[in-house]
């Protein structure tokens, strides 16, 4: 079972957002969760992708929609497969004019998506940020606003679609009995 929420109050996320224990720190979500909310995204201290921290890259973003995902009990690697399957969705939700690269996300050569796994003492982590708006983006990017995605409803969309996913996997490992 994984808990989902979407938070109405915008929030600038800066990366410090990636941690243990964020959702019940913030919103008294306790165990594994999704939640998702919109606001700008600045991340340059707390960024975990050391291949930008060598370039010296930023994430920037004026508007983005955030997800952040905390798993306990995973492995970097099934966190890295959750990452991936989550793009995954995401990707077939917004259609065939969306090109998956890895985890990211483009529409005609704009990126769309920035996303990251990592892992605390406690829990493996996800952050993925869909650009809201393109406006002052570092990088050639395209928003959900200029493919005609509504947000809020595709949040609640893609955390109900994630959930069921992993509810479904439950079930399909639950069934099965052990063979010699």
């Amino acid at each position: 079972m994984i808990s989902t929420k979407f938070i109405d109050e915008e929030i600038v996320y800066t990366g410090e957002e990636l941690r243990s224990h964020f959702a019940y720190e913030e919103f008294d979500i306790l165990g594994d969760s999704i939640v998702s909310f919109i606001g700008p995204a600045k991340v340059d201290e707390f960024l975990v992708d050391i291949e930008d921290q060598k370039r010296r890259e930023i994430i920037y973003s004026e508007e983005m929609l955030h997800f952040i995902i905390e798993h306990f009990g995973l492995t970097l690697k099934e966190a890295v497969l959750r990452q991936r399957y989550l793009i995954a969705i995401i990707s077939e939700m917004l259609g065939e004019s969306i090109e998956r690269k890895g985890d990211d996300l483009y529409f005609e050569d704009k990126k769309l998506s920035v996303s990251i796994a990592t892992q605390s003492p406690v829990s493996s982590l996800i952050h993925i940020g869909l650009n809201v708006s393109s406006e002052n983006t570092p990088l050639p990017a395209v928003g959900l606003i200029d493919i005609e995605i509504d947000p809020k409803k595709f949040a609640l969309a893609v955390m109900d679609a994630y959930s069921e996913e992993l509810e479904d996997i439950e079930m399909a490992i639950a069934k099965v009995r052990a063979v010699s």
